[in-house]
């Protein structure tokens, strides 16, 4: 699904289509803020977004196998909600 796709969703409950972009625009934002503070993002039913951390490691190039470590870093995980799950 596009962002497009989320703004025609949400003019069909009678909302003109720059208030429904701007909706789907300060979704987006609100998700974002919270992860960047650290924070959990929930929605009853749908699921919840969290910020994962991956510690350093160290790995090895497949292509030559020399051992390079790998930085600390960051990443977005999302659990599904129970209703999202029953509806798969």
């Amino acid at each position: 699904m596009s962002k497009q796709i989320l703004v025609e969703a949400v003019k069909k409950t009678g909302v003109k289509s720059g208030a429904a972009n701007e909706a789907v625009e300060a979704i987006v934002a609100a998700i974002s803020r919270e992860l960047k503070r650290n924070q959990r993002f929930s929605l009853a039913g749908f699921g919840s977004f969290a910020v994962s951390r991956r510690s350093a490691r160290m790995g090895r190039n497949p292509r030559t196998g020399e051992s390079i470590k790998i930085k600390a870093s960051k990443g977005v995980r999302f659990k599904a909600g129970t209703k999202l799950r029953a509806s798969l």
